[in-house]
């Protein structure tokens, strides 16, 4: 039994302190008293917050012909860094995650990672849509409605149409006129829709009056944290699908968070090399990294009183793992698998390229004094984090409800 003393969480409105008793990976009990243990079995959180490890619905792992990038390994090393005890994998990798034996290859690689892991399924215009049928537990389809790396966009109706019937859940990237049109796809063929990284405030209008419960809408830090003003200042480093966005495009997510119509925050983890990045703007491949900072990110919001940290909660852990059936995660929950985080609310660190554990080596935050830092990550109720130093322990690989 290993127990993490003096916790403070949450509790409807209230904040508590308990004690969280883990066996074999999971949260055994939360209890108010501790009966006599030995030392060894004791982690003192210092009546430090715990809550839910952050699951990261829309991460770009790289690996296997893009390992120069990222890999599963460094990858989730920044994960554990950054508070995230699950990821889900996009599939425009090369090769492309578009088969079942494609599948299978990005498994077999994915075994090294040290938090859990999932992916999602993709398509191009040339790719058999019966290989839907033949992927097993995937999170969803991943479609491209606009473009973006790794030239999946597809603009056939019919195939579209196969895509979203033959899957269990579709996640789209679909920006400003294509976002309606996704919507549509979804309520002809009786789907759940998952929205990718929204910028636009017309997007956010669009779906006030459009939203229905199949209908899920993710925001990504960068939007949130950054506009088209900081691109002078970042160049290539600032280049991302969809761009940077105006000022009032930014306070229109900030709205809908708080309106309900943001479900969740991902990091779209995208890494490149800093020498791919310095190129000439116009032709650099389009992505940040982002799982190392996310959460500091968001915790320092929280200091700054622009959102609760049960807001942080539901829109990083409580709602991902609702939205795709993710088995035993997302909740702080007697039976739930024990994947947390400690998290320091006094912490305050400047964002180091120096430091960062992504293979990239770089972020489009170094520099930013943030207030909020993990301090301390379990993953199936192993410490895979903490003071600074990893432990490379694999993770697994989730499984899923039925929608």
């Amino acid at each position: 039994m290993l127990i993490i003393k003096d916790a403070k969480l949450l509790s409807g409105q209230k904040e508590v302190v308990r004690h969280i008793l883990i066996k074999d990976g999971k949260i055994f009990s939360i209890t108010k008293k501790l009966s006599k243990v030995t030392q060894e079995q004791i982690i003192d959180a210092q009546h430090n917050f715990v809550i839910p490890g952050m699951i990261d619905c829309h991460v770009h792992l790289r690996d296997m012909e893009l390992a120069h990038k990222e890999d599963f390994l460094t990858g989730t090393k920044a994960a554990a860094a950054g508070g995230v005890t699950t990821v889900l994998d996009m599939p425009n990798s090369k090769p492309q995650t578009i088969t079942a034996a494609a599948l299978e290859q990005k498994r077999a690689v994915a075994k090294k990672a040290i938090v859990n892991y999932g992916f999602h399924f993709g398509c191009t215009p040339q790719f058999d849509p019966e290989e839907i049928k033949k992927a097993k537990n995937v999170a969803s389809t991943k479609l491209f409605m606009n473009p973006s790396t790794g030239n999946m966009c597809i603009e056939d109706g019919l195939l579209i149409n196969k895509i979203f019937q033959y899957s269990r859940m579709m996640c789209v990237h679909a920006e400003d006129e294509k976002v309606p049109v996704a919507v549509e796809y979804a309520n002809k063929t009786k789907k759940r829709l998952y929205l990718c990284h929204l910028s636009l405030k017309s997007e956010v209008e669009f779906l006030k009056k459009n939203k229905t419960k199949n209908i899920f809408a993710e925001v990504c830090p960068h939007h949130l944290f950054l506009t088209n003003d900081d691109v002078q200042r970042l160049k290539g480093f600032g280049m991302m699908k969809p761009n940077l966005r105006r000022k009032e495009d930014q306070e229109a997510l900030w709205k809908a968070i708080h309106n309900g119509i943001i479900d969740t925050i991902g990091s779209d983890h995208a890494p490149h090399t800093k020498e791919e990045k310095m190129q000439d703007i116009a032709c650099c491949p389009f992505g940040v990294p982002g799982l190392e900072t996310t959460l500091p990110l968001l915790l320092n919001a929280v200091n700054e009183g622009k959102l609760s940290l049960q807001n942080v909660v539901e829109l990083t852990s409580k709602n991902p793992a609702k939205i795709f059936g993710i088995k035993n995660k997302g909740l702080l929950k007697e039976g739930y698998d024990a994947d947390l985080v400690i998290i320091s609310m006094r912490k305050r660190k400047k964002v180091d390229n120096a430091a960062l554990r992504t293979k990239c080596g770089w972020s489009p935050f170094h520099g930013t004094m943030l207030q909020g830092w993990p301090i301390l990550t379990m993953v199936n109720g192993k410490v895979i984090f903490c003071d600074g130093l990893i432990s490379e322990i694999p993770g697994c690989e989730v499984g899923y409800h039925e929608l």
